[in-house]
C-alpha cells in the first residue's frame, strides 16, 4: 500500500490514495470539484523503499480533488475577570476543505 506524508496548513497528514480528510482552507477562489497539487511531500513509501525528504522531495507531489467547502463547529471564547464585571463573549468557526486523495507521484 503506498502512503504519502504531505504538509499543508502547519500541519503533516498521513495520506494513501482513496483517502477523504479535512483540511485547513487553502485559498480563496476555490470551489468544489477543483484539482489540488500538494508539492510538499515529506515522505513516499511504495511498500518496497521509502523516500524521505531533506526536508521535502524534490518533484514529488500529491493530488487531490476538493469534496465540500464548509466551517466546522462553533468554538466559545470567553474572557471573564471576576470583581470587575468584566466579561466578553466570542465565537469562531473555522474554515475547512474536504479533499479526497486521487494520486501520489
Amino acid at each position: 500500500m503506498e502512503f504519502a506524508v504531505i504538509k499543508t496548513g502547519g500541519k503533516q497528514y498521513k495520506v494513501s490514495k482513496g483517502d477523504v480528510l479535512k483540511i485547513e482552507k487553502l485559498m480563496d477562489g476555490q470551489k468544489e470539484g477543483d484539482k489540488v497539487v500538494f508539492d510538499q511531500v515529506l515522505l513516499v513509501d511504495n511498500g518496497k523503499d521509502t523516500t524521505i525528504g531533506t526536508p521535502t522531495i524534490p518533484g514529488a507531489k500529491v493530488e487531490a480533488k476538493i469534496l465540500e467547502i464548509g466551517k466546522n463547529d462553533t468554538v466559545t471564547v470567553i474572557h471573564y475577570k471576576q470583581k470587575s464585571r468584566y466579561f466578553k463573549k466570542n465565537g469562531h468557526r473555522q474554515p475547512y476543505f474536504k479533499i479526497e486523495i486521487t494520486s501520489i507521484k
